[in-house]
């Protein structure tokens, strides 16, 4: 148990140290529209980006990180942890989601050509976004209702703990299949058919193209309609591949608890260190998607580039004007 403690305890301060710097230079990147993106495209990948810090700031720092470095702060007053609690579990819904949102898209702009100039447009991506948003800060509103204290001292409320009869009466239980389904079984189910489906019509519409330049007797020749194809496939696959291993544990450790009966709370020290990898792996997924733009979008890696070249040469400008 003290060997798991001290892993989470590296691998959470870790993704603290990383996360936010690297979903705050994916937004300000994105933002600026330069990376050769189209408008929904952008609006996607920086609400993944927002959402992913949310889910540093409040499921990692507010909820993880405080208990190791500041232990019994007002954060860990019962009010106060229950708020932080619903925020990242909305924040972790909104990561998942707009991942779904963005699949979709992206299968609408690749497969669906006549709806492709009425969906695509950054409109439509914002009021997706933004009602994607509003259901699920609404879905877990229950969530408010599954905590109480854990201690009571000098009648103040302490920690946040999971109500016994979340695990045990139907109604909840029920609540907690609902919750698991909806994230992320529905967007492992989801993601995989678009990105199955976006494949396919990859690889007929290629063969088609092919067959009508005279490709197939000549040779490979450049095509800009499916090299443009093939790097949003490259980066949807990439995004949604990352999302569905790094989430795989959690499904399996739902699964199994699920089927079995056992309440989380008596698992043995294997079956506890099991989950808590995949809790970690599940928060690590936040960091991922920007190192993702930077190996599979070169317009991103050159703007990635400036944006770190920039103080350094700001710096060497101010030094060499004041030596001049």
């Amino acid at each position: 148990m003290l060997q798991i403690e001290i892993a989470k305890k590296i691998c959470y301060t870790f993704i603290a140290v990383i996360g936010v710097p690297v979903n705050l230079v994916a937004i300000v990147i994105l933002c600026r529209g330069k990376c050769g993106l189209s408008t929904c495209t952008t609006r996607y990948l920086v609400g993944m980006a927002a959402a992913d810090l949310l889910v540093v700031t409040t499921g990692v720092i507010l909820r993880q990180i405080r208990r190791y470095y500041f232990p019994w702060s007002i954060l860990d007053i019962t009010p106060v942890c229950t708020v932080i609690y619903l925020l990242s579990c909305v924040a972790a819904d909104c990561s998942v989601w707009f991942t779904v949102t963005f699949t979709f898209d992206r299968f609408v702009a690749i497969c669906w050509q006549k709806l492709k100039t009425k969906y695509c447009t950054g409109r439509t991506a914002a009021v997706v976004l933004a009602t994607s948003c509003i259901l699920l800060c609404s879905k877990n509103i229950p969530h408010y209702f599954t905590i109480e204290p854990g201690y009571i001292i000098d009648n103040v409320p302490w920690y946040c703990s999971l109500i016994p009869a979340y695990l045990t009466e139907p109604g909840w239980l029920g609540f907690d299949w609902f919750d698991t389904v909806l994230t992320p079984l529905l967007p492992f189910t989801v993601i995989l058919l678009l990105n199955a489906l976006t494949v396919r019509h990859i690889l007929v519409a290629s063969r088609v193209r092919k067959g009508l330049r005279g490709e197939s007797k000549r040779g490979n020749g450049s095509d800009p309609e499916m090299e443009s194809r093939r790097k949003s496939v490259i980066l949807l696959l990439t995004i949604s591949g990352s999302f569905i291993l790094l989430w795989l544990i959690i499904v399996i450790d739902f699964f199994y608890y699920s089927i079995t009966g056992i309440n989380p709370s008596d698992y043995s020290d294997s079956l506890y260190q099991f989950a808590e990898v995949g809790f970690m792996l599940q928060t690590f997924s936040c960091c991922t998607n920007t190192f993702i733009y930077g190996v599979t979008q070169s317009k991103f890696r050159e703007q990635l580039k400036s944006a770190v070249k920039y103080p350094v040469t700001t710096i060497v400008k101010l030094i060499n004007k004041q030596l001049d």
